[in-house]
C-alpha cells in the first residue's frame, strides 16, 4: 500500500472519531445479550440490521460534520474504488454476526479514505475498551501505545488466519479458501478461521499473529487493518505480491519477514 501522509487537521480529527465510535460502542454494548438472538435466518438477519440501525446515526452525523465536504459509503458490504476525494468508510457493528450470537469478537470501526488510501483509522472494542488508531505517517498505537507487527522470519513458525468476507461468497471462493487453509497448514504453523477480518488484522498490527489473508474486496473489512499493519510496519498486498488497494481482488497482510513465504505457499490458489 503506497504511503500517505495525514495533515494536522486529521490529528485532530481522530479525537473527534474517537468520540463518536465510543458512543456507538456504548449503544451496541447495551444491545449485547450473553446468548444468541434469532433461529431463523430471518430472524438472524433482522438482528443484524437492528443492531445497525441503533448506531448508524450515532455516527454518521458526527463525522460528516467533522469532515465537511467527505463522502459516505452507505453499503457496507460494498468493494471496489471509490471515485476521487475523501470518504468514510464505517463499520457500526463490525462482527456484527458474532454480537448477534452472544460472542465478543465485535467492534465499531471509521475509516477515513483520501484518493482511495486510507489515512486514518479507529478499531473501538466496547466490551474492553480498547481503541485501535492509526494515522497514514503517525503510526499506529493501541489506547496510546505503539503496535508493532512481529519479527518472525519463518512462516512454518507463523500464526495466521483468513475468513470469509461476507455470507453467500459463491462456491468458488469458499473452494479458494478452503485450498489456502491447507496451503497455509502445510507451511505455517497455525491457521485461524474467523470473522470479522478486522479483528484478525489488529492482531497482525499488534504482532500477535502474523498474517491475514482473505479472497475479498469488501472494503469495510479491509481499509482499517490495512492502515493499522502498514504503520505498524507489516506489508500490505494482493495474494500475488502487487500492491494493494480498494480495487484490488484480494488481500494479504503480513510481518515483513514472513510475507513472502506466505505469497509463495499462497501462489497456487491466487
Amino acid at each position: 500500500m503506497s504511503p500517505v501522509t495525514t495533515t494536522d487537521s486529521d490529528t485532530v480529527l481522530l479525537g473527534r472519531v474517537t468520540s463518536a465510535v465510543h458512543a456507538a460502542g456504548d449503544r451496541l454494548r447495551e444491545r449485547c445479550t450473553p446468548h444468541a438472538r434469532g433461529v431463523g435466518l430471518d430472524e438472524i438477519v433482522t438482528e443484524i440490521h437492528a443492531n445497525d440501525d441503533a448506531v448508524l446515526d450515532v455516527l454518521k452525523e458526527p463525522l460528516l460534520a467533522a469532515r465537511p465536504g467527505a463522502n459516505w459509503v452507505d453499503d457496507e458490504l460494498a468493494g471496489g474504488a471509490l471515485p476521487p476525494g475523501e470518504w468514510w468508510i464505517v463499520d457500526p457493528a463490525e462482527g456484527n454476526i458474532n454480537h448477534v450470537h452472544g460472542m465478543p469478537d465485535w467492534a465499531v470501526t471509521a475509516t477515513l479514505v483520501r484518493d482511495n488510501r486510507p489515512v486514518l483509522t479507529v478499531v473501538h472494542l466496547p466490551l474492553t475498551g480498547d481503541d485501535y488508531t492509526a494515522l497514514a505517517g503517525g503510526g499506529a498505537h493501541l489506547n496510546g501505545v505503539p503496535l508493532r507487527v512481529s519479527a518472525k522470519t519463518d512462516l512454518g513458525a507463523a500464526l495466521t488466519g483468513t475468513g470469509q468476507a461476507r455470507p453467500g461468497e459463491g462456491e468458488r471462493t469458499f473452494h479458494r479458501i478452503g485450498a489456502s487453509v491447507t496451503q497455509m497448514l502445510i507451511h505455517g504453523l497455525v491457521v485461524r478461521v474467523s470473522v470479522p477480518g478486522t479483528l484478525q488484522l489488529i492482531h497482525v498490527a499488534a504482532g500477535r499473529t502474523d498474517a491475514f489473508w482473505q479472497f475479498s474486496d469488501v472494503r469495510s473489512g479491509l481499509v482499517a487493518g490495512a492502515l493499522l499493519v502498514t504503520e505498524a510496519g507489516g506489508t500490505v498486498t494482493d495474494i500475488r505480491g502487487n500492491p494493494w488497494s480498494p480495487a484490488s481482488p484480494d488481500f494479504l497482510a503480513a510481518a515483513p519477514g514472513v510475507h513472502a513465504a506466505a505469497v509463495a505457499a499462497l501462489s497456487p490458489v491466487a
